[in-house]
């Protein structure tokens, strides 16, 4: 009886068909699986089409509202900004509002024969208006013909001033900037009061 003649690898050719069988059993694995199909990927786009649609006016609503708050802290800035150069200059400052224009600014009362250099001039976002509210007001402070916030040399605010300024953008909400108790400045408010 003959014996049958057992086949000798060497080591190299021993990690040769390790790899070799290795590789085949990964093809094997990746023509198992499945991919999508045409259905489940427009059932996926469709479901992504409804979860946009629900979180769409939200959306809009936080980027209405973030124009509204962001305006309202620029003017707010320009008020800080107004009462800190009439302290360091010991001159007043006139936050003046065109209401018709949508513009606002900051300028010294009195200035020079080249005007203020340092004078700023600033335009509402165009999707808001402005309203300037003289609460009790005998004679309203006005610069220029436009009404207007006075900051005095010592940094507080005019007896006559405007009480509230009054953002409100084209759905209707507002943000009011209000005189705080101590007539130091205004803070800005989600209410009239």
């Amino acid at each position: 009886m003959k014996l049958p003649i057992a086949h000798y690898q060497s080591p190299i050719e021993s990690k040769a068909s390790c790899r070799i069988a290795s590789i085949e059993n990964w093809k094997l694995k990746i023509a198992n699986q499945r991919a999508f199909t045409l259905v489940e990927l427009i059932l996926v786009l469709a479901l992504l089409v409804i979860a946009t649609s629900l979180a769409a006016p939200a959306l809009s609503n936080f980027v209405r509202g973030r124009a509204l708050d962001s305006e309202a802290r620029r003017l707010a800035a320009l008020m800080h900004a107004g009462q800190s150069r009439a302290v360091s200059e010991g001159a007043a400052m006139m936050l003046w509002v065109d209401e018709k224009a949508g513009n606002y600014g900051l300028e010294a009362e009195t200035s020079g024969q080249n005007g203020d250099a340092k004078a700023e001039n600033l335009t509402l976002d165009s999707t808001l208006v402005i309203a300037v509210q003289n609460v009790g007001a005998a004679t309203p402070v006005t610069f220029k013909n436009l009404p207007a916030i006075k900051f005095s040399a010592d940094g507080t605010v005019d007896e006559n001033s405007p009480q509230l300024l009054k953002l409100t953008d084209s759905a209707g909400f507002s943000r009011w900037l209000g005189l705080n108790s101590g007539r130091t400045g205004y803070e800005i408010r989600d209410t009239e009061k």
